[in-house]
């Protein structure tokens, strides 16, 4: 028996971009309409990309604020959910798996349009017509979304959904970094931003690739988070001139760097640590866009790649879902309540993040328990 939806839930919004998040606990819960299905949010992460977007701080490719946001704006693009109701063209015998109880991902990309270069190319992430849960639909700070049921992000049901939902943007992300990075076993990897939830992600893929990595950050919890996975660890506060060091510890200079601090200052070194041949792999995106900080002659001379990572493919999602639900990559995940949102937003300003903090929307206080064990 398909479970009982509500006609009202909790969701937490913010009316104008810059303005305070409320929550509100009688906002209409959406039916799904053709090729859609309705699931309940159980768990998302929060992402630096969902405190730009509130705050109003969120740049474009222009380096200018993106303005064309959906108000109120709800936002959320780490979510795990269950489909709880289905559109009314469904279900289907073509697609079997969409179907009332389906564990399902609400990720960064919301629609595409299928039919560009970018879609049939594999590379959706960068489809002109495509919508997306921060800017344009609501997101996973609610109860109950809808989801198209054409680019649909549908889980293997053992995953644990209390992990799983920052993979499906942080995770994703450095993993098509580390991607692009074109790593050999070996190599020397540095992650700026190390010990953040989406440098974590940076570290382990990279692991995973068979390269050395060196994660620079701040901080003994970040330290101790870092070195935890295997990985050489530099604190920028304390340590002397950043790229003598590097240069020294991996033997003239990185083969890649992956920046994924969204500050303008993890960017101003990065090339500079790099080798004669190695890629700079840029992934976090600093308010007002930002810039790097690197000579033309630099790059000529030194023969240097610079590559961007805007997320990554549903193909390349499931692939970094995998190397997780093997157990190759254990992302450190701190479970909050609901409520905590507009204090994680501070504490993310701050940057006393280590790890990922994942909301507990709908919840499960046995995979919670599970979850917790492991860290």
């Amino acid at each position: 028996m398909p479970p009982t939806v509500p006609e009202r839930q909790t969701v937490a919004l913010v009316r104008s971009l810059g303005g305070p998040i409320e929550f509100v606990d009688d906002y209409a819960v959406q039916k799904p309409g053709v090729n859609e299905v309705l699931a309940r949010v159980l768990y998302t992460g929060v992402c630096q990309s969902d405190l730009h977007t509130a705050r109003g701080t969120a740049a474009g490719a222009d380096g200018k604020p993106i303005t064309a946001i959906k108000l109120p704006h709800i936002g959320g693009h780490e979510g795990i959910g269950r489909i709880v109701s289905l559109g009314p063209n469904l279900p289907s015998e073509s697609e079997p798996e969409i179907r009332i109880g389906a564990l399902v991902g609400i990720r960064f990309a919301s629609r595409i349009c299928r039919r560009c270069e970018f879609c049939l190319g594999g590379r959706e992430q960068y489809c002109q017509r495509q919508t997306n849960h921060l800017h344009h639909e609501d997101g996973a700070f609610q109860e109950y979304v809808c989801l198209d049921a054409g680019y649909l992000t549908i889980l293997p049901q053992d995953v644990d959904p209390v992990v799983m939902g920052p993979v499906l943007c942080a995770g994703l992300t450095a993993y098509k970094a580390v991607l692009n990075a074109e790593l050999e076993i070996g190599n020397w990897l540095v992650v700026i931003g190390a010990g953040g939830g989406l440098g974590q992600f940076a570290v382990q893929y990279g692991l995973a690739k068979g390269a050395r990595v060196l994660g620079i950050d701040t901080g003994p919890t970040k330290k101790n988070l870092v070195e935890s996975f295997g990985a050489r660890f530099l604190d920028f506060k304390i340590s002397g001139y950043l790229v003598d060091e590097v240069h020294a510890i991996t033997g003239g200079g990185a083969h890649a760097v992956v920046v994924t601090a969204g500050s303008s200052a993890a960017f101003a070194a990065a090339a500079d640590m790099l080798r004669i041949g190695g890629t700079m792999c840029c992934s976090g995106i600093p308010p007002g866009g930002g810039h790097i900080e690197t000579t033309i002659a630099a790059i000529v001379i030194k023969g240097l790649k610079i590559k961007g990572n805007l997320t990554g493919s549903l193909k390349e999602c499931l692939e970094a879902v995998d190397l997780v639900m093997r157990g190759v990559v254990k992302p450190k995940i701190l479970v909050r309540p609901f409520g905590d949102l507009p204090r994680i937003y501070e504490e993310l300003e701050r940057g006393d993040v280590a790890g990922r903090i994942v909301l507990r929307i709908g919840g499960d206080q046995t995979m919670e328990a599970k979850a917790t064990s492991r860290l």
